[in-house]
């Protein structure tokens, strides 16, 4: 679980120090911030196209042995974030880095829910993100810092170390996973057939949108907004990370008693927590509070997704379970992209807040709809 663990965390560094970095990198690469932001929309693009092509061309490959190949080319795709000589080549290195995100996080997960005990999937599933969540309360703060003191391609150094020390890990660690059964790719591609699994991957894709949105401009939001030095930013960002691994373990749980009732109660929150950012960007400590809870809500949605997708997938399992985070990413790239249109347009570093919290909105009346529609006899049936 530790090694498995290791690689999220690996991925939640990457994924989040590009937004805490965006202004370095903005000026680094001569740039405005909001096309900055295009960095960060590029690897959200290569996790949602990554996601279904490797998990359904993939699907005979033993699940160990994809484990390390992904990582290897997560590796790989960081390095080139640090030899990257353009904004043009950077955007191409960041998609190449996201392409095995997906696909790693859904066999992970998968290999997770295999070895844990009866009635505790979610908690397996939730145990796998918590790197991803404690990404951003060591390795997104520290990297961060890392980037801000000896330039922004430092931190992408670290990255790569990392995704090295996971192949190593997994190589020693993991066992073979005989019982995640190998499907083949007609299999895999029939999750893409299921209403359920569609719909609930449309919850994630909007409802999770809100999140990225203020994140992705968070540091220029706390210091000009809320008046904060700029030393202090790698604090708040560690406050976002722990509120994430608090919201990852209480979903967990939640999901475990009841998936959609877990569901439900994420976004319920998070449509309450983005709203009231807003006003709260306004003061330093109300902010810092605020991007805890936002973190929490964010990060406790994930494992009632992730599980009911592989619930509702049948033997599409891997597909299903690596498609959660191509939908996670398409409201990672949407996030940004509106968060950078209503700060573009001029409405100022708390419309991203707004955006947010009417994203969540949407995903909550999806998700209404999706279980109305899965209690009807005929979808029983």
């Amino acid at each position: 679980m530790l090694a498995l663990a290791l690689g999220g965390f690996g991925i939640g560094t990457t994924e989040f120090v590009t937004m805490g970095l965006l202004p370095d990198i903005a000026a680094a690469m001569k740039v405005s911030e909001p096309t900055a932001g295009h960095a960060v929309s590029a690897y959200a693009l290569g996790v949602v196209v990554g996601a279904p092509v490797i998990a359904a061309l993939c699907a005979r490959v033993p699940r160990k042995r994809l484990l390390m190949a992904l990582m290897v080319a997560f590796s790989l795709g960081n390095a080139a974030t640090v030899i990257a000589p353009s904004f043009a080549t950077l955007t191409l290195a960041r998609f190449v880095s996201g392409l095995p995100h997906g696909a790693y996080f859904g066999v992970a997960s998968l290999a997770a829910a295999s070895l844990a005990p009866v009635g505790q999937r979610a908690k397996a599933v939730a145990a796998v993100m918590l790197g991803l969540s404690a990404a951003n309360v060591v390795g997104v703060p520290s990297a961060t810092w890392l980037g801000q003191h000896l330039g922004w391609r430092d931190a992408f150094v670290v990255v790569t170390v990392i995704g090295i020390a996971t192949v190593a890990a997994i190589a020693r660690f993991v066992p073979e996973l005989h019982g995640i059964r190998l499907t083949d790719p007609r299999t895999e591609l029939g999750a893409l057939r299921r209403s359920q699994v569609l719909l609930t991957l449309l919850v994630g894709a909007v409802g999770f949108g809100g999140m990225f949105a203020v994140y992705t401009y968070i540091t220029t939001t706390l210091t000009d907004v809320a008046g904060m030095r700029l030393g202090l930013v790698p604090i708040v960002l560690m406050l976002f990370g722990l509120g994430m691994v608090a919201g990852n373990i209480v979903g967990g749980v939640l999901a475990d008693r009841g998936v959609d009732r877990a569901i439900f109660a994420a976004m319920i929150a998070m449509i309450v927590i983005l709203a009231g950012f807003i006003a709260a960007a306004h003061n330093p400590y109300t902010a810092a509070v605020g991007a805890f809870l936002i973190g929490a809500s964010g990060a406790a949605l994930a494992p009632g997704l992730q599980t009911r997708l592989m619930d509702v997938a049948h033997d599409a399992q891997t597909l299903a379970a690596a498609l959660n985070h191509a939908a996670l990413n398409i409201a990672n790239a949407a996030g940004a992209w509106l968060g950078g249109v209503v700060i573009a347009a001029g409405l100022g570093y708390t419309a991203p807040a707004a955006v947010g919290a009417g994203l969540a909105v949407v995903g909550t009346a999806l998700f209404a709809v999706t279980v109305l529609i899965a209690r009807r006899p005929a979808a029983k049936a």
